[in-house]
């Protein structure tokens, strides 16, 4: 199956509470592109649709670099585990001077790709496994909730760290998972991020944007 034909056929265009100045190719509903991707994975072709809907931990970052446009303003950035795109897109309107999405499900990265010419901006987008690279070659990275799983943040969270100790400035933000680290983290804002009871367990998250510190 054609990754973009399947964005454009499972989904509608819509404006994230948090983030209204961005349109995204989002699932309305979750049980209908569930069933569609679970009837894909049994002939081995899409991963579970996490690209779909636009997650706390994104609305936050988002939000944030478009409030503080001078945070990525003629920088380097890249999103790690970006998802739908949404702070890849947000940081290309803050004024960013390259942006790089990084995510490992074909499907992902034509969603971004679709998302970014949605709102008239440059993103360019990798499949690579970029966990454990020595040097991002960007001046900031973003990773928005990405502490969901155990395994994923312990490969995750010294990556980063790493990162922050060759100077780049490392933003993680997280709407209380369970394994967000208890320490090396400086809080630069937080939000209550309206959220979805189809992806969520409440109404609303209250989502931190940490400065991930040096390890």
């Amino acid at each position: 199956m054609d990754p973009a034909i399947f964005v454009r056929r499972n989904t509608a265009v819509e404006r994230p509470p948090l983030v209204p100045e961005i349109r995204l190719h989002l699932a309305s509903e979750v049980t209908p592109i569930w069933q569609a991707t679970e009837d894909s994975l049994a002939r081995g072709a899409v991963p579970p649709p996490f690209w779909a809907f636009a997650w706390a931990g994104g609305q936050a970052l988002a939000r944030y670099l478009l409030d503080r446009p001078e945070i990525a303003a003629g920088r380097s950035m890249l999103d790690f585990g970006s998802g739908s795109g949404l702070v890849a897109i947000a940081a290309a309107k803050a004024g960013a001077r390259t942006v790089l999405a990084a995510e490992i499900d074909p499907f992902a990265a034509a969603a971004i790709t679709a998302n970014a010419a949605l709102n008239d901006v440059v993103v360019a987008v990798t499949t690579a496994d970029l966990i454990d690279a020595a040097d991002s070659n960007c001046d900031i990275v973003t990773a928005g909730d990405v502490c969901y799983e155990r395994e994923t943040a312990e490969r995750v969270v010294p990556w980063l760290r790493a990162l922050a100790g060759n100077g780049c400035l490392v933003l993680l933000a997280d709407p209380g998972r369970a394994y967000l680290p208890a320490g090396g983290l400086a809080e630069r804002a937080r939000y209550l991020v309206p959220t979805s009871r189809e992806i969520e367990d409440r109404d609303a998250r209250e989502t931190v944007v940490w400065q991930v510190l040096p390890g």
